[in-house]
């Protein structure tokens, strides 16, 4: 069973995460780009899983997940 793509900024701190970046950081952009392109593929996601079982992560989160991931890695590498 899929799980659902709820985003919360207070995940394991008080302050929440909107307010620890900064209002012109580039991933902000990027982060709307990426989840009007997730929006897109809600219905294929939704295909791929049983509906009945445990709910999975959302693979919306994995994806947002594995593109920060990519981001920084190139960061700290000097690209």
């Amino acid at each position: 069973m899929r799980g659902g793509d709820v985003r919360t900024g207070e995940l394991f701190s008080y302050v929440d995460l909107e307010d620890r970046v900064r209002r012109d950081h580039p991933l902000r952009a990027i982060r709307q780009i990426v989840n009007d392109a997730l929006v897109l593929l809600e219905r294929e996601f939704a295909a791929l899983y049983s509906p009945i079982g445990r709910p999975s992560i959302a693979p919306e989160k994995l994806l947002r997940a594995m593109l920060l991931q990519a981001f920084y890695s190139f960061a700290l590498s000097g690209f």
